[in-house]
């Protein structure tokens, strides 16, 4: 039987094709490579990188013991079936417990933030047979349906995501939290100890013990979103740690695995695990747990977690000086500074005229997340173009008349 390939062969004679569903703002640059704290283009340009791929890179760009452990599990195996045993999740799973100081916790690998979240979301309703969720205004928790409707920006949420079960409170205000999970009504409060999308604000420790305590009295499950602020970039392993508190559920994801597609889920040992309950395909493969063990490796014996501490005390202290600076917020390498002014041209001036990467939070914040290498020499360097360019723009508004 003859086949009729003339609907095919018109298709590849075509000159359409298929492209990039586009969501996202891009900036006219094609990064071929990166070492470090560095980013090159086809041009070989190098960009100093305060942003990490939105705090993605944990230990710094290609770094050798990272990528020489990934190829090494490679070359054996990448990937199989969450079927089969796997002796580098109960290894990573102990080396990540003891340094992040939970290791009676269990924890249920995925491949991204909003996974680890919806697993957390779902635990918690398991756990208590409860429905409702209680979030926090201006939150950022992911882009799937359970994540987006614990998620406060309206313009992500499609109608599906709108639901009666996800309730929001005020952000650092304990009055109304505390009538809600009084009612018994909730299984769980989502909390980002410092929300990121939301322009780098703190939950002050007060707030988050004040949290702690009613979750423990009224039986709800306490999630903390670690997954921007958390793996060591506040100066603690986990930013709710500053406030001496623990969470019946963390999620981390972003700089576990320095790049690779990694999400996990840390879970109480009150939660107990059914079988059939969470499931996965690809997460805690082979490759990407060789990769988050070599990113732990490499956090210790660089001690990344002090560095970061110290190189993000140094920033917070001289971006405070800077004129034009209403605020600067944040904690370690998770900075938002706050001008008085409009930041889009600043960013397109560093972007282009100083070769600097930086994030934002809407048009006033600029947001800073480098990789926990970041020196005091990355920092200084930084701090000179931005002190150079808010000059230039003081000048040019002053010639302006503004």
């Amino acid at each position: 039987m003859k086949r009729d390939l003339s609907g095919f062969l018109s298709f590849t004679n075509s000159k359409s094709f298929m492209k990039p569903f586009p969501v996202f703002e891009k900036v006219d640059i094609a990064i071929e490579r990166a070492l470090g704290c560095f980013v090159y283009d086809k041009q070989q340009q190098a960009y100093l990188d305060l942003y990490g791929g939105h705090a993605v890179i944990s230990v710094g760009h290609s770094h050798p013991h990272v990528v020489e452990q990934t190829i090494q599990q490679m070359n054996k195996i990448g990937f199989y079936s969450n079927a089969v045993t796997n002796d580098l999740q109960d290894r990573l799973a102990q080396r990540l417990g003891n340094a992040c100081g939970y290791p009676t916790y269990a924890i249920f690998y995925s491949n991204s933030g909003a996974e680890a979240n919806e697993n957390a979301l779902k635990l918690a309703s398991f756990h208590t047979g409860r429905r409702k969720v209680l979030a926090m205004s201006n939150a950022f928790h992911g882009r799937t349906s359970a994540a987006v409707a614990a998620t406060d920006i309206q313009s992500i949420r499609a109608p599906l995501n709108d639901s009666e079960q996800f309730v929001f409170t005020p952000f650092n205000e304990i009055s109304s939290l505390k009538k809600q999970l009084e009612t018994e009504e909730y299984c769980a409060v989502i909390i980002e100890p410092i929300q990121g999308v939301g322009g780098i604000h703190r939950a002050s420790p007060s707030f988050l013990q004040e949290v702690r305590a009613i979750c423990t009295k009224t039986g709800t499950m306490l999630i903390l979103d670690e997954i921007q602020c958390g793996y060591g970039r506040t100066g603690l392993f986990f930013a709710h740690q500053h406030a001496g508190i623990e969470a019946d559920l963390i999620t981390v994801a972003k700089g576990i695995a320095n790049g690779l597609p990694m999400g996990a889920t840390i879970i109480s040992p009150k939660i107990k695990p059914v079988i059939g309950q969470l499931g996965t395909t690809f997460g805690g493969s082979h490759a990407v747990c060789a990769a988050a063990l070599a990113v732990l490796d490499v956090i210790q014996k660089e001690q990344l977690i002090d560095n970061a501490a110290a190189v993000g005390e140094f920033l917070l202290t001289e971006l405070r000086k800077i004129h034009g600076v209403s605020e600067v917020r944040g904690q370690g390498l998770m900075i938002g500074v706050e001008f008085e002014n409009d930041i889009r041209h600043l960013r397109k001036e560093l972007l282009f005229s100083e070769k600097i990467f930086t994030g934002y939070a809407g048009r006033y914040t600029l947001r800073l997340l480098p990789p926990l290498c970041f020196t005091m020499h990355h920092a200084e360097t930084f701090l000179k173009s931005l002190r150079k360019l808010v000059l230039k723009e003081k000048l040019a508004h002053a010639v302006s008349g503004y």
